[in-house]
């Protein structure tokens, strides 16, 4: 869950983008890039490595400062769910990750699937919209919305990626080590449930 500082850090950044995607005076300017340093400073509690890692990444967002946006796909088979293990830290999530400018939320979760499990899939429904901040995954920089789809293989094979060491279904029951950062055990039970009840609603926040 967020702190209060982490909280404001990143309040002060959204502030500094934004103002940097508007300003015109040097001296706004000046300003708004001392705040976009001072979050950095703040979120990186003092590391002088971690506080040019998140400099030069706060530099690197231009516009107006809004909510990143994280796909996830549920796929079931035989009551259980496919997870993919990253290669970055060698734990388990939902396929899925950025959705990328241009496309629609169905284009970015069935590409996401097809580099990192190597399946074809149809994007039925969704089944839950939620404000990562409101869960207890470990901090980010940014604040993100999580949209996780049910979706239904039509084609393609298990196969690894870059990002994937191995694809594989699991039961409820018996889930591998999480990547929290990415998905949560209890949002995988719910998910489960809301699979299992295609009349329920979109779940959100």
């Amino acid at each position: 869950m967020l702190t209060p500082r982490m909280r404001w850090a990143r309040e002060i950044q959204s502030i500094a983008q934004t103002g940097l995607s508007y300003a015109a005076d040097p001296y706004d300017i000046e300003r708004y890039t001392r705040l976009s340093r001072i979050a950095a400073e703040m979120m990186a509690n003092d590391d002088p490595f971690e506080i040019e890692r998140l400099s030069n990444l706060f530099a690197s967002q231009i516009g107006h400062a809004t909510p990143k946006i994280d796909t996830r796909a549920t796929i079931f088979h035989d009551d259980a769910v496919l997870l993919v293990q990253g290669n970055d830290d060698g734990e388990w999530s939902l396929p899925g990750g950025w959705a990328d400018p241009g496309e629609s939320p169905s284009e970015a979760i069935a590409r996401e699937v097809h580099e990192e499990a190597g399946y074809t899939v149809s994007v039925d429904r969704l089944l839950a919209l939620y404000d990562r901040d409101r869960h207890p995954h470990p901090p980010l920089e940014f604040h993100v919305y999580k949209l996780i789809f049910d979706c239904t293989i039509t084609g393609g094979a298990p196969t690894t990626s870059l990002e994937t060491s191995a694809v594989r279904f699991f039961p409820l029951s018996d889930l591998p080590p999480l990547s929290l950062t990415r998905i949560l055990p209890q949002q995988i039970a719910r998910l489960f449930e809301l699979h299992r009840h295609p009349k329920w609603g979109t779940e959100f926040d």
